[in-house]
C-alpha cells in the first residue's frame, strides 16, 4: 500500500483544468467561460498553479497566452489527470459515465462509425459519446490539443506529436448521374480529362486522395464545384452537372438505389489507407481504450 499520510497535494484539480482550458483558448477569459468560473477566479487559479510550480507556463503575446515549453510539458499530463478524475467519478455516478471524446473526417464519421459505435454502445450502455465530424486537418488539430481522445482519418499522414496507426484500406471510385454521357462506355483518362468534377473541399482526406489520383492519370481536372461534404458531393452529382470522386463506402447507399452510377474507367485503382489517431503522451481513459480495441478488432465489409 502507498503510504501518502505525509504527502501533502499542492496543486488542485481546478488549477489544471483552469490550466489545460487557457490552452485550448489562449486567454484566462475564455478559459473561464469553458470551466464555468469568473475570470478573476481563472486567473487566481493559473497563477496559483504557477506559483506552486515556480515556473510560467505561458508567454504572453498582446492579449494572448501562447503555451511555452514548461506549459507544453505539463499540458498532455494535466489533460490525463483530468481524464482519470472523471473517471474516478464515473465509478460512483447512478448517471454518467466517462465521456468518450471523438473525432472523425467526414467518411469514416458518416459511414463507418456509427456501426461501429451502435455495437460498442450495446456493452457500454452508460457511456456518453461525442462524435465531432470534420475534415481531416481539423481531426489531427482536435487531437493534437487535447479537445478528443482518438481521432479517425483518412490517408497517409505524419504529426510529431501524434501517433497515426493504419486502419483499414478503403477505395476511391468515380460517379455520374445515370443519364450523364459518361456512362455510355468505359471512360477513358481523354474523356474523364475533359469532364467537369465536382469534389470535396481542400483539407479533406478525400479531397487531398482524389487530386492525387486524378491528377496524376489526367493530368488536369476541371473542377465545378467544391463541396464540403459527401452527401452534397452526391447531390449535385446526381443533378448531372459533373462527376464525382468518392468513397465506395460513401456511394454505396446510392448506387443501390440507382440514383448514381459507378463510371467504369480506364485508370488504376484508387487505394487508400483509413488511420486511427491517438496523441503520444496523453492518458487514454478506459473507455477511450476500450473503443480503440473494438475498432482495431470490428471486422466491415470493404
Amino acid at each position: 500500500m502507498i503510504d501518502i499520510s505525509d504527502q501533502r497535494l499542492r496543486i488542485s484539480l481546478r488549477q489544471l483544468e483552469v490550466f489545460a482550458a487557457t490552452a485550448r483558448e489562449g486567454s484566462t477569459r475564455a478559459a473561464a467561460a469553458r470551466v464555468a468560473r469568473s475570470q478573476s477566479a481563472a486567473s487566481t487559479a493559473l497563477a496559483e498553479l504557477e506559483a506552486t510550480l515556480g515556473v510560467q507556463l505561458f508567454d504572453r503575446v498582446g492579449r494572448r497566452l501562447m503555451l511555452n515549453e514548461n506549459g507544453r510539458a505539463l499540458l498532455p499530463r494535466a489533460v490525463g489527470l483530468i481524464q482519470q478524475a472523471l473517471e474516478v467519478e464515473a465509478l460512483y455516478s447512478s448517471e454518467h459515465a466517462a465521456p468518450l471524446r471523438l473525432a472523425s473526417s467526414f467518411t469514416i464519421g458518416e459511414y463507418l462509425l456509427p456501426k461501429l459505435l451502435s455495437q460498442w454502445k450495446q456493452q457500454h450502455p452508460r457511456s456518453q459519446v461525442r462524435l465531432d465530424i470534420a475534415n481531416t486537418r481539423a481531426v489531427l488539430d482536435a487531437v493534437a490539443g487535447f479537445d478528443v481522445d482518438v481521432g479517425f482519418i483518412e490517408g497517409a499522414r505524419s504529426h510529431p506529436d501524434l501517433l497515426i496507426r493504419r486502419w483499414m484500406t478503403d477505395e476511391l471510385i468515380v460517379v455520374a448521374a445515370p443519364g450523364h454521357p459518361v456512362m455510355a462506355r468505359t471512360a477513358t483518362a481523354r474523356r474523364l480529362a475533359q469532364a467537369s468534377w465536382i469534389l470535396r473541399e481542400r483539407g479533406s482526406g478525400t479531397r487531398e486522395a482524389s487530386d492525387n489520383w486524378l491528377t496524376a492519370q489526367l493530368g488536369r481536372v476541371e473542377i465545378e464545384l467544391e463541396l464540403g461534404s459527401n452527401e452534397a458531393v452526391k447531390r449535385a452529382v446526381a443533378s448531372g452537372i459533373g462527376l464525382g470522386c468518392l468513397s465506395r463506402r460513401a456511394v454505396a447507399d446510392a448506387i443501390r438505389d440507382g440514383w448514381l452510377r459507378e463510371v467504369k474507367t480506364s485508370l488504376p485503382a484508387m487505394k487508400r489507407s483509413l488511420a486511427l489517431v491517438t496523441h503520444k503522451t496523453k492518458h487514454l481513459g478506459s473507455a477511450a481504450q476500450d473503443f480503440v480495441r473494438h475498432c482495431l478488432e470490428a471486422k466491415l465489409p470493404a
